[in-house]
């Protein structure tokens, strides 16, 4: 059973309530629930005890009784004891949303990174909840000093507990985080740029990077079917091999905790030469999910002062074409002819449709600073040339006459300062 919270004046998402209870019942089906109801309740001003009133939680206990539901979803943040008194007075299990959500990142995460990041949210959720997750937090104990001394309650030798796990999993991350800074480093000494796919969950982003790179990436029409960062390599127009990076999902009102505890996940963005955020242009609430990504990005510092020019170059690939009835697809296409300084690409990561242009356009961005150079090589230098053709964009290859090393050739090629280091070193 999903209940949607639907405050007065709209929550700060912009997503409206139809596609919001759309959204609670996907993370539900996400982890295999099966969603009997889903149902908005408007409150007008929350209950300090149990957010709704009591004539609420009387309809919410009978359409519970009515689809056989054991459990009840509040899309919405509840207190430890607004969770609590809901559930004595609805005789069943409750979670909120940050509850649902850490419970499915717990079931998919599949990296060490991954896990260590979920217990350490699981645990900064849980530790200010000990109030309804025990029932002998009255007991007081007494001991030796390393015990937690003469009169510590069991609830604040539980905290303690939970303080120092939390303690050693972050020195873990740490770690963590060390190393895949050293890793990225390595990938910024190398010449390879880095494309990050961002997005909103389930906008296909890793449909998109399974069609571009052939990886078998899990791609399913589930929220928050990709947690942990996947890299492959991908060849685009004028760049020989770059590396392209599918990223988690954002999703609106996600969890402080896993803000702070997936902030390692996202810093491969941050490390990115150019963005990709893939768009569900299908999705009614496609604008609003967009402003929630920004927001994620403008977090991260990669756009200007108050929403300004983005730091790291930004394609929108507006992703689920196939499924635009014809109307809605012109409609878009006139939106896109209206404003030609945008980077925008219209494509379908099922079918592959505008994933070419998507490559080129992106492979533009990445070449813009190349300027064209002439060389004059043996002809007998098959290694070079093939190099040249390779990671530039050859203008003009022909006969350049003969010297002492025999047949010659000239090439003007357009080349990016860093491969023009690359060719002189070899």
């Amino acid at each position: 059973m999903v209940v949607y919270p639907e405050f007065r004046g709209r929550g700060a998402s912009g997503i409206d309530t139809a596609a919001r209870l759309e959204e609670a019942q996907g993370l539900a089906l996400a982890i295999g629930l099966v969603v009997s109801d889903a149902i908005a309740i408007p409150i007008r001003e929350a209950r300090a005890g149990t957010l709704f009133g009591e004539g609420q939680i009387r309809n919410i206990d009978l359409a519970c009784i009515q689809g056989e539901a054991e459990l009840v979803i509040v899309d919405g943040a509840l207190t430890a004891i607004q969770q609590r008194n809901l559930e004595d007075k609805l005789k069943r299990k409750v979670i909120d949303r940050t509850g649902l959500i850490l419970e499915i990142f717990g079931e998919r995460a599949a990296t060490a990174e991954g896990r260590l990041q979920v217990e350490l949210a699981h645990l900064d959720y849980q530790a200010g909840r000990l109030v309804r997750s025990w029932t002998h937090l009255e007991r007081q104990r007494g001991g030796f000093g390393f015990l937690g001394g003469p009169g510590e309650t069991q609830i604040e030798a539980d905290r303690r507990m939970i303080r120092d796990r939390m303690a050693r999993l972050r020195r873990e991350l740490d770690q963590v985080r060390r190393t895949r800074g050293l890793h990225r480093s390595r990938r910024e000494k190398a010449p390879w740029p880095v494309i990050a796919l961002v997005g909103y969950t389930n906008a296909g982003k890793s449909t998109l990077f399974n069609r571009l790179t052939g990886a078998g990436v899990m791609a399913e029409d589930l929220l928050f079917a990709t947690l942990d960062p996947t890299m492959r390599r991908i060849r685009l127009p004028g760049v020989d091999k770059a590396i392209l990076s599918d990223t988690v999902g954002f999703i609106s009102d996600l969890p402080t905790q896993l803000v702070a505890a997936f902030r390692a996940t996202l810093e491969e963005v941050t490390a990115a030469d150019v963005i990709v955020h893939v768009r569900d242009v299908a999705n009614s609430d496609t604008q609003a999910q967009k402003r929630q990504v920004l927001d994620v990005l403008a977090e991260l510092g990669l756009l200007g002062e108050e929403g300004g020019a983005p730091t790291i170059p930004i394609v929108e690939a507006w992703n689920k074409w196939d499924l635009l009835d014809a109307e809605r697809a012109a409609d878009l296409r006139q939106q896109i002819a209206a404003h030609p300084d945008e980077l925008v690409v219209p494509l379908s990561a099922l079918t592959g449709e505008g994933c070419g242009a998507l490559l080129e356009t992106v492979g533009k961005l990445l070449t813009q600073g190349a300027r064209l150079h002439s060389f004059v090589l043996p002809a007998s230098d098959g290694q070079r040339i093939a190099w040249l053709h390779a990671h530039g964009d050859v203008v003009e290859d022909g006969e350049a006459g003969n010297d002492e090393r025999g047949p010659l050739r000239r090439l003007q090629v357009r080349l990016e300062p860093r491969e023009l280091g690359r060719f002189a070193r070899i």
